[in-house]
């Protein structure tokens, strides 16, 4: 088995700066540098942005599910608290405690913020992390290529706690990158007392833009604020900020947490406030509405991440990410563009046949982990968004932009065995074989989605 970080690049020459100045959008294979043009005046979707190798990462948008959970401990750690309201603050501590990984740890390892990689439809990235909470497991699967949304499930059975969810990304670009996050995350735990009593979370995601395009090494800077709802009642609010003009810091946050019905978020039960980019990130959690101030009842220091178990690439699945990307990311970190654009137009290629095929038939690609479903179907689900947003409707939830509500499937995760996607093998991807893969057989469905 590899342990590999979920970044694998290493720092590049360039700048964002002199690509911003030369570079266009990429409905067509990678371009030279001859054939670029300037976006200074785009405003649109850039989600599909050509970039050159310099600001390309190795590593596929299936991956970055992974920083939800790379201190496991942390993780499982509210399954093993007996009361409500602290165990909603641990949930708290643990959320914040996965916003240096999934929004900094790229530029403490490449430099920069680098363009990752879009996934193609049936991605899948699989691995397990293990240390003294046991094992916890990884799933992460490509659920729709138009619009691109990415669906994950992490689980440890051992403590009883589940989080899945799924999100797109909408970029656009005026003065800077702006990326707005469609969809949420569910957290289910099983308290000690109440075994049979789940506990469920939801977790909203945060609007982000990239700073310093031009001035210097781009960063990510979160906007508005996140929140947390559990069905015990309890609701968190993180709100982040970043440095003005004249004053502040980037990357800051102020949280606090209360009881529905008996707070809000100007008395709440709880504060904390902190940087969560910060070298050595740490924050304590107090009491009140005054961070710092009240008794400190919980506290969070940064500590080594576990790393991430995956299977060695040549016993991957030809689905799985690092294998299916292997040629593309060997060329990137070489900063061939040639043989970039050749690999990566093999699997686009391959790809839209498939569509095509899949359209002429009236078939949907079969997703092996995850469904759709009704977002009124859920009222435990229906009462949280109630809870955060004071309506039915919420912008977390916007089916048509994201080609359903996603879940996880118990069923269809029972059946899936590798290889994952016989009928099509390599040839899905423009690798291996001879025969068309418009050859093959996929589930038929009746308008939904599988």
């Amino acid at each position: 088995m590899d342990t590999m970080p979920a970044s694998g690049q290493g720092k590049g020459s360039g700048s964002w700066g002199s690509f911003l100045k030369a570079s266009q959008t990429i409905s067509e294979p990678l371009p030279r540098a001859d054939t670029v043009q300037s976006i200074a005046s785009f405003n649109g979707d850039l989600s599909s942005l050509t970039a050159p190798a310099f600001i390309l990462s190795t590593t596929s948008l299936t991956e970055f599910s992974a920083y939800w959970a790379e201190h496991p401990s942390i993780f499982v750690a509210p399954t093993q608290e007996p009361d409500p309201a602290k165990r909603s603050l641990l949930v708290l501590k643990w959320f914040l405690s996965t916003l240096k990984q999934q929004y900094s740890s790229r530029n403490d390892k490449l430099g920069s913020e680098k363009k990752p990689l879009n996934p193609f439809l049936g991605e899948l990235f699989l691995g397990t992390w293990q240390d003294d909470a046991g094992e916890t497991q990884l799933i992460s699967e490509q659920v729709s290529h138009h619009p691109p949304v990415t669906a994950y499930c992490i689980t440890n059975a051992k403590h009883g706690i589940q989080l899945q969810g799924y999100n797109a990304q909408k970029a656009s670009f005026s003065r800077t990158i702006h990326i707005k996050q469609v969809g949420h995350a569910l957290l289910t735990l099983t308290p000690p007392n109440a075994p049979n009593q789940p506990e469920i979370y939801l977790i909203t995601l945060p609007a982000l833009h990239i700073e310093s395009l031009i001035t210097g090494s781009p960063y990510i800077e979160l906007e508005k604020y996140t929140h947390i709802a559990s069905s015990s009642g309890y609701v968190s609010k993180i709100d982040y900020s970043g440095r003005g003009w004249l004053s502040g810091k980037k990357n800051t946050f102020t949280a606090c947490m209360w009881k529905e019905g008996q707070g809000n978020d100007k008395h709440p039960l709880y504060s904390v406030e902190g940087q969560w980019s910060e070298k050595n990130f740490s924050f304590g959690m107090h009491e009140g509405d005054k961070p710092k101030k009240g008794k400190e009842v919980e506290s969070y220091r940064a500590a080594p991440t576990t790393p991430l178990t995956v299977m060695p690439i040549e016993q991957q699945d030809p689905f799985e990410s690092r294998r299916a990307w292997r040629n593309v990311a060997a060329s990137i970190t070489k900063g061939d563009m040639d043989a970039v654009s050749f690999h990566k137009s093999k699997i686009e290629n391959a790809q839209r046949e498939l569509r095509k095929k899949e359209k002429e038939e009236s078939r949907d690609w079969e997703r092996k982990f995850f469904k759709t479903l009704r977002e009124d179907d859920d009222a435990t689900f229906a009462k949280l968004v109630k809870m955060i947003s004071g309506a039915t409707a919420w912008a977390g939830v916007e089916a048509e932009k994201t080609a359903g509500v996603w879940r996880f499937d118990p069923e269809r995760a029972g059946r899936a065995r590798p290889p994952y996607h016989p009928e099509v093998g390599e040839r899905g991807l423009g690798e291996g074989g001879s025969e068309p893969v418009s050859q093959v057989s996929t589930n038929t469905s009746q308008g939904g989605r599988k």
